[in-house]
């Protein structure tokens, strides 16, 4: 089938795949709802809720995964994601993250996760795997789907005018060049575990 299609249109008709299989389903439940009787509809609106819940999700999901660009793997497999690279490789345990933030150095997007030990792991964006992020992540307690895909939409610079300040010192890395948002943090982080 690959020879029939322009590879591009193969990529797109993948990518829009699990959309549009939610969007079949909330138009077939719909369908049944609509033929009449006191059944068919009891039957039919669940079936286009769950394929309404489905099609969001997966548009979600299709927002948050990136083309890969970055070296490494990511793997979310029991509770832990894994960053396999040659240079620094690392894990950590959804159970003991305490804070997500997403940095911008220099133009690259990267996962900074901290566990409770205070270890940190970066992952970026674009690694490969880096979509199964998207379900790891909404499984934490506080974090929403939403929440993540705002967190992805570029910051605006607020407008109007500004007081004159006092230059700062040149930091080592340009203030423009580094963007830290923070995502999401443990409630009750910082109180003793007994």
């Amino acid at each position: 089938m690959s020879g029939l299609f322009r590879p591009e249109a193969l990529a797109l008709l993948r990518r829009w795949s699990e959309p549009a299989a939610g969007a079949a389903l909330g138009l077939a439940g719909l369908w049944i709802a609509t033929r009449g009787g006191w059944l068919l509809p009891a039957l039919g609106l669940p079936v286009a809720a769950v394929g309404a819940g489905w099609a969001l999700l997966a548009w979600r999901r299709m927002r948050f995964a990136r083309a890969i660009a970055a070296p490494g793997v990511v793997d979310v497999d029991e509770g832990r994601i894994r960053y396999l690279h040659p240079r620094m490789p690392g894990d950590v345990s959804l159970a003991d993250l305490a804070e997500i933030r997403l940095l911008t150095l220099r133009g690259r997007s990267v996962w900074r996760l901290r566990d409770l030990s205070g270890a940190t792991l970066l992952v970026p964006l674009d690694a490969a795997g880096a979509g199964g992020l998207f379900d790891a992540f909404a499984s934490l307690p506080g974090l929403s789907s939403a929440t993540l895909l705002a967190a992805l939409a570029p910051t605006v610079p607020q407008s109007g005018p500004r007081p004159a300040a006092p230059a700062p010192p040149a930091p080592a890395l340009p203030a423009a060049a580094m963007q830290d948002r923070l995502v999401w943090r443990r409630a009750g982080q910082g109180l003793a575990r007994t």
